[in-house]
């Protein structure tokens, strides 16, 4: 599996890449920025201009059931926000 795991295509992130020029990925857990940073400029051909990450928890999740009750959490993942330099763009809805 390769360090870009899937691209984040919101409502927000959409509005961010028009605006700031500014994409989001769903990143492998154990990739640093540099690694992220070559990944995007391989994959789409532009120039990075600088890389933000966060790590989410999973949270610990319940419901109740005929059963019983049902424990258990989300995944654990990491979140890259990448701004592109100068007029460089990424359409995620090309291939759609």
């Amino acid at each position: 599996m390769g360090i870009l795991i899937k691209p984040i295509v919101t409502e927000k992130m959409t509005a961010q890449g028009e605006k700031l020029n500014v994409y989001g990925f769903i990143v492998d857990r154990k990739a640093n920025k540099l690694q992220i940073k070559a990944a995007v400029e391989q994959m789409y051909g532009v120039t990075v201009a600088e890389v933000n990450t966060l790590n989410y928890h999973g949270k610990r999740k319940q419901r109740y059931t005929k059963s019983g009750l049902l424990k258990g959490r989300t995944n654990h993942f990491k979140k890259a926000y990448v701004a592109l330099a100068g007029e460089d763009k990424i359409d995620f809805y090309a291939n759609v």
